[in-house]
Parts: structure tokens; C-alpha cells; sequence
């Protein structure tokens, strides 16, 4: 059988663990603590009521070897007193003492003379209390005598109780109180790291080249805060030499690929062309497409948000320019519903976006792709269907990384450079959108790009129909 403690307790957030492990190291303090309150506080009292009796015991014992043993025999408080010969008969008592009958047994007077304290029943002497013994041998050997002092403890039980109670009713108050103060002091010891927690989110989430904050205490967050800043200087030069890598790169093959592009269509013009100059004009043709996706992912990485210039751009006229430039697919491109609505963006980008979705439609449909738009509240979603094989769900958030392509698009004819769907995602981020995939109704795939409507107002400057 499966346990599950450690699930739970790895599920706890780590306030929350400190906490409890706090909590229940101060629970078990105060149990211990308490126990040896009540433990103590029991043997000192018994010890100075056996020692009052003692004494007590001793004087009587003393008047009895000097033979001055008044009758009845003084004493204090709520003592009470018997001297009994060898046979457990009574000679002498206090007054509130019966003068008849022993107030212990034989067996019990051997045992207080034994250093014990036996208790007896009240009830031997009228009383609803019962009594604590103690008692010393007296007088000469040969005529010995015992002195008996009995003693209530009723009010040693009741202190007992008392503070049994006491303790039962704020040892919770105790640790309800003690754990709030615990959560806001772990709490304030653990803001330092929410704050680089929060930070670091930021800095993930916008790609900034920010860093975290450093305290001024020296301690176990300033040194975590100077190490993680030091991996971000790290992480950033190194994103710094990778983008400048690719738009180098990517720039000087532009030159050289447009030359050969030119250089081939010359050729094929002039009736040179051949079966292996027509594969390179693919060849290079493709490879133009890839060192421009590369520049257009460099310009995404190297630009930050604060940066971007976001346009009014009114999305129906858009689609049906960029579904009009597929009019000589290999498939036929319709399009369905499209609302009037107008999106904050890059108009080239949108239409570097649509235009990749609908190239990789077309791609993998078996006889039509269709593009169409609904609104969505403050948004508009629009949809990009085909009838293809479609891609599977294990697949869907996967084939957005770059260089990314299925095993069935990797054939040379038919897969693209893996760049389309990672520029598309790209795109639709910096728009404020979301991208998504799903399986269509009846089979193949539905591209969903949700961007943000901007409300329709009238004379709006600056509008772009696309």
C-alpha cells in the first residue's frame, strides 16, 4: 500500500512547514514542560506535608522519652495524633482524635515506620477526606511505643486539579497564540524570497534584462540574490552572442542566396534551366525562407516590449488580403464568418502570423483549409481549420519550439523549417495573444489565435485596414 504523507507534506508550502515543524517542536516543549510542572508540584507539596507531619511526629515523640506527654496532645491545624503501644492501642491523642481506635492498622504502622506514607479512609476518624500517615518510633525498648500523625490532603488534590485544568484549557490558547506569531515571523523572514521569487517571474515573463534585488543585510539571501544575478549576467551574454550569432549569420546568406536565386531564374529565362537547376531553385527558395524566419525570430528576441509601437489594425480586411495570396494553393483557402473588429498590433507581423498558419494548413490538408473569426468578449479568436491528419495532443505545445517538425513533415517536398509555429507564437505574444491547438470536429486540426479587441470608435485615427 501507497502512502501518501510525503505527497502531503511535499505539497505544503515551505511557511507552512516551518510552521508546523515549529509548532509541534514547541507543542511538544510545553507537553513536557507541563508534565514536569505538575510532576514537581505534586512531590513538593506531599514532601512538605510528610515533613510538617514528621516534625510534628518528633516533638510528640520526644515529650513521650522524656515522659511529659500531655493529654490530649497539643497540636496544629488539622493534625491528628495517636501514640499506640507494640499492641496498636491507643494511650494518647489529640483532641481531635479517637482515643478508642486506631487510626492505622498493623500493617500500616510498620509501613510508615518503614519511611512510607500509606494512606488511609477518613472515615476511621468521621472525615470525607482521606489521610496521609506518617509516624517514628518513641520511648525505651522494652516499653515501645509509636506516635501517628495523620493528615488531610484534600487541598493538595484540589491545587492538582486545579492546575491540571489550567493547563489543559491554555496549553491550545498557548499554541494558537505562539503559531500566529510564528506565521507572521516566518512570513517576514521569508518576504526577502517572494521578492526574487516574484522578480525572477517578471524577468521570465517580459525577457528584460533586469536583476534581482539585492538586500542590505548580509546574510543567506543577499549571497542567493548575488549568485542568481551573476547567473542571469551569465545567461544574458550568452542570449546576447547566440541572437547576434543568428542575424550575422542570417544576414550574410542573404546576399549570397539572392544571388544564386537570380542567377537561376536568369538561366531558366533564357532556356538553361534543367531538372537540377528547377531543385535548386527550391533549394535556395527555401533557405531564403528560413534566413528570414531566422532574422524575424532575431528582431522578436533582441526587441523588448517597452519598445514595440502597436498599431490599430481592423482584422477582416487583413485575413482576406493574406487569404487572397493563397488563391494558387495546392488546396482551396476559404473563408468563413469574419466579424469587423479591430486589434492592437503589428500589421506585418499579423500578417507574417496568418500567413504561416495558413501556409502550414495547406501543407497538411487533404482538400481544403478554411479561416474564419467570433468573438470572443474582449477578444477575437480566430480559427484556422484544415482537414489533415492533424497533429497529436502530446504534440500540440511542442511543435511551437523552434526547429521543431514532426515526423511526418520532415520530408524535404513537403515540411517546412520548424520556424513557422515558433514565429507565429512569438507574433502573437507580442500582441497580447495566445496561440493554441485542437483536433477539428470531424479530424485534421484547428489553429485558435485569441488576440485583445480594441472597441470600434468613430473617426479613429491611425486605423490600418491591412
Amino acid at each position: 500500500m501507497r502512502t501518501t504523507g510525503p505527497r502531503g507534506w511535499q505539497r505544503l508550502s515551505l511557511r507552512a512547514r516551518l510552521l508546523l515543524i515549529g509548532v509541534l517542536g514547541v507543542a511538544a516543549a510545553l507537553a513536557i514542560g507541563s508534565f514536569a510542572l505538575y510532576g514537581v508540584l505534586t512531590v513538593v507539596s506531599f514532601r512538605t506535608l510528610d515533613d510538617a507531619g514528621r516534625a510534628t511526629a518528633t516533638e510528640v515523640a520526644d515529650l513521650v522519652d522524656r515522659n511529659r506527654l500531655p493529654d490530649p496532645i497539643p497540636v496544629t491545624g488539622s493534625q491528628i495524633v495517636q501514640v499506640l503501644d507494640s499492641r496498636n492501642r491507643v494511650l494518647s491523642a489529640s483532641v481531635n482524635a479517637d482515643r478508642l481506635t486506631a487510626v492505622v492498622t498493623p500493617g500500616e504502622v510498620a509501613a510508615a515506620l518503614d519511611g512510607q506514607h500509606p494512606v488511609v479512609p477518613g472515615s476511621r476518624v468521621g472525615l470525607e477526606s482521606p489521610l496521609r500517615v506518617s509516624a517514628v518510633p518513641a520511648g525505651p525498648t522494652d516499653l515501645r511505643r509509636t506516635v501517628v500523625v495523620a493528615q488531610r490532603f484534600d487541598d493538595i488534590e484540589d491545587s492538582q486539579r486545579v492546575l491540571g485544568l489550567t493547563l489543559l484549557a491554555t496549553y491550545p490558547l498557548l499554541l494558537l497564540v505562539l503559531a500566529s506569531i510564528a506565521w507572521r515571523v516566518v512570513g517576514a523572514a521569508l518576504r526577502p524570497v517572494e521578492v526574487l521569487r516574484s522578480t525572477a517571474e517578471r524577468i521570465s515573463g517580459t525577457g528584460q534584462d533586469a536583476r534581482l534585488p539585492v538586500s542590505a543585510s548580509h546574510d543567506e539571501i543577499r549571497a542567493l540574490a548575488v549568485t542568481l544575478n551573476s547567473m542571469l549576467d551569465r545567461l544574458s551574454a550568452s542570449r546576447a552572442r547566440q541572437r547576434a550569432f543568428v542575424a550575422d549569420a542570417a544576414h550574410e546568406l542573404r546576399s549570397p542566396l539572392s544571388s544564386m536565386q537570380t542567377q537561376l531564374e536568369v538561366a531558366e529565362r533564357l532556356g538553361e534551366g534543367t531538372p537540377v537547376t528547377r531543385d535548386l531553385q527550391e533549394d535556395v527558395a527555401r533557405m531564403s525562407a528560413l534566413v528570414e524566419d531566422l532574422l524575424v525570430l532575431a528582431r522578436l528576441d533582441r526587441e523588448s516590449p517597452p519598445e514595440r509601437h502597436p498599431q490599430t489594425v481592423a482584422l477582416e480586411p487583413l485575413l482576406r488580403q493574406v487569404v487572397r495570396r493563397h488563391a494558387g494553393a495546392r488546396v482551396a483557402v476559404t473563408t468563413g464568418v469574419l466579424p469587423e473588429a479591430l486589434v492592437l498590433g503589428d500589421p506585418e507581423g499579423l500578417r507574417r502570423v496568418f500567413d504561416n498558419l495558413i501556409d502550414n494548413a495547406v501543407r497538411h490538408a487533404g482538400t481544403t483549409v478554411q479561416v474564419e473569426a467570433e468573438m470572443q468578449g474582449p477578444a477575437v479568436e480566430v480559427l484556422v481549420r484544415d482537414d489533415g491528419t492533424g497533429v497529436p495532443e502530446a504534440d500540440r505545445d511542442r511543435v511551437f519550439d523552434r526547429f521543431t517538425r514532426l515526423d511526418e513533415a520532415r520530408d524535404r517536398d513537403a515540411g517546412g523549417s520548424g520556424l513557422g509555429l515558433a514565429i507565429v507564437r512569438e507574433l502573437v505574444h507580442e500582441a497580447g495573444g495566445t496561440v493554441s491547438l485542437a483536433a477539428g470536429a470531424t479530424g485534421g486540426l484547428v489553429v485558435r489565435v485569441s488576440l485583445p479587441v480594441r472597441p470600434r470608435t468613430p473617426d479613429l485615427p491611425g486605423a490600418d485596414p491591412g
